[in-house]
């Protein structure tokens, strides 16, 4: 697969408001400037998601601003007990008013509602992270203070263009393998997430109307103490200059071609089967929770089964060089978006 890797600075958009150099990136390479889309405000989407956890608990933060709809989020996921505790405000026609960030690394986030305040901060080394939810699990306080520092030199980053609209695109960086240092508390039980891995999904984009995208991220460490982790995805776009396939082994990253998921027919908690054509990935996935959104509001629509598990077998680097996974927490998904 052909495989372009963008190493020139510049801006994501020219003058048609079209991607100038399609592929792959380790790093925030092209400027991204929301005054240089030319499609409709009403269409573009920019969010922040974050998730931190094991294969007992994780927790999830999502600012998003889909222009017409805005979105302040937070979970909770009990693997254990297999509940979950969510706990969004919804708001309209933000418009860009939330002023994310134009690139992941500077920047602050700040929104305060009675609902949710959620304030984000960047340093060189880490993100600070401080959210609070008044009434979060009947009528109990939900309270995050985490710390999620950088161990990865490399990350992933891909500018993909879309056939079906030449004013459509994705700007997305995934940054693994962040270490937490901090806790989470509801009411008075306090967990503590220090040395808990997690991910940032940063994106940028003008989005076609029905798509579906599937993806999968782990972040951790190999038997060995080595750091260990991987974004894999597909489905939407127009990838033909480069996959979002990453390996990240030892903070450097490893760029792989395709991936199937092999998600079964029977059920999505049922064992998955990762593998490549070139068979440099082979894994199974065992799931222990489906975080599943089925939301039907006639024009918009998700559906979404986002599922958290164990992965192992092995991957190859290098082309020779074979790294054995056993039972390494992440989560893979497919979500079908009308929006």
């Amino acid at each position: 697969m052909k495989q372009f890797e963008i190493k020139n600075k510049g801006n994501l958009l020219d003058e048609h408001g079209q991607v100038t150099q399609p592929g792959y990136a380790r790093q925030l390479i092209l400027d991204y400037n929301r005054e240089s889309i030319k499609a409709s405000k009403w269409r573009i989407k920019e969010w922040d998601y974050y998730f931190v956890g094991n294969q007992d608990y994780g927790v999830a933060i999502t600012v998003a601003d889909n222009s017409y709809m805005g979105l302040v989020g937070a979970l909770f996921l009990d693997f254990k007990n297999q509940q979950k505790i969510n706990v969004s405000k919804m708001f309209p026609f933000p418009f860009g008013n939330l002023n994310l960030p134009r690139e992941s690394s500077t920047g602050d986030i700040n929104y305060k509602s009675k609902k949710i305040s959620v304030h984000i901060q960047s340093f060189p080394t880490h993100k600070q992270l401080k959210v609070r939810v008044p009434n979060f699990d009947g009528g109990k306080p939900f309270e995050l203070d985490v710390k999620l520092h950088y161990r990865n030199q490399d990350t992933m980053v891909i500018a993909t263009p879309f056939k079906e609209d030449e004013k459509a695109f994705y700007y997305n960086q995934k940054v693994n393998n962040l270490e937490a240092i901090g806790m989470m508390k509801i009411g008075d039980k306090q967990v503590n997430l220090d040395h808990n891995f997690g991910v940032l999904d940063w994106g940028r984009g003008v989005w076609t109307y029905d798509n579906t995208w599937y993806w999968s991220s782990a972040s951790g460490q190999l038997e060995d103490g080595s750091l260990f982790g991987f974004n894999l995805g597909y489905g939407f776009g127009d990838t033909s200059q480069a996959s979002e396939n990453m390996i990240f082994y030892q903070g450097k990253a490893y760029k792989m071609n395709d991936v199937d998921f092999g998600i079964p027919d029977s059920s999505f908690i049922d064992p998955w089967h990762f593998t490549s054509s070139d068979q440099a990935i082979d894994l199974t996935f065992t799931p222990i929770y489906d975080n599943r959104t089925d939301l039907n509001l006639s024009v918009l629509r998700q559906d979404a089964h986002q599922v958290f598990g164990l992965f192992s077998g092995h991957v190859i680097i290098d082309q020779d060089k074979k790294i054995e996974v056993n039972n390494l927490f992440g989560f893979a998904e497919k979500v079908r978006n009308k929006w």
